[in-house]
């Protein structure tokens, strides 16, 4: 049985009632959940399960398609399985998530757009800051002015962002924007003004590696 992740289905959702499937020690495991689980780059939300904090929560596997969400307390919990806790999410944390997630892939475009299609070697996305790390061999930061721009631009332009399920993958989530279309799990706003505007920032990150960080204005 997979976890049924709300997130999907309502990414601005931040609390719901579920069923305890199984309890061992301070980890436990719910049929459905609100409470996104670090994946694809995007960070944990942070809230709290029956009442208890939620230290860590982890995505389990990907076995044929289907996976579970299992979450560290912090301390054991008083309740069992088959009982109903309520889980709770903070929602200022989910905001800038949902932002800076669907910021990062409207920059990504834009690199790409200015640079061609980079090797993207790593990514993350913060409550702070989302970043991109790419193969480049040359300083990028003569490019950010005009990527930011640009960016912005399209920010305010009112565009819908479309989060589909793949049919025959049900692991499988594209991001669509216009004419844009990628592969993601995480969370998203529905509309680009929503974002407002992001700031961008470049660091070297070791040779023919070049960094671009994501800051909500």
């Amino acid at each position: 049985m997979s976890t049924i992740k709300l997130f999907w289905k309502d990414p601005y959702l931040t609390s719901c009632t579920a069923t305890v499937i199984c309890v061992h020690n301070k980890k436990v495991k719910v049929d459905q959940t609100v409470f996104f689980a670090f994946s694809g780059g995007q960070e944990s939300d942070e809230g709290t399960i029956g009442g208890i904090k939620v230290l860590q929560a982890l995505k389990e596997g990907d076995k044929e398609n289907i996976a579970d969400i299992e979450y560290e307390l912090e301390k054991e919990p008083d309740f069992k399985a088959h009982e109903k806790v309520e889980i709770y999410i903070n929602e200022g944390r989910r905001r800038k998530l949902r932002s800076l997630h669907s910021a990062a892939h409207i920059v990504y475009y834009f690199v790409a757009h200015a640079l061609g299609e980079l090797k993207v070697i790593g990514s993350n996305i913060a409550e702070d800051k989302a970043r991109m790390d790419f193969l480049y061999p040359k300083p990028l930061h003569v490019f950010l002015s005009e990527i930011e721009e640009k960016t912005n631009t399209f920010l305010q332009e009112n565009h819908e962002i479309i989060m589909q399920d793949d049919y025959e993958k049900p692991e499988l989530r594209w991001w669509i924007c216009e004419d844009w279309k990628m592969p993601c799990g995480g969370t998203h706003v529905k509309n680009t003004r929503e974002i407002g505007k992001i700031r961008l920032k470049r660091k070297n990150i070791g040779a023919g590696k070049e960094r671009i960080e994501i800051f909500l204005v």
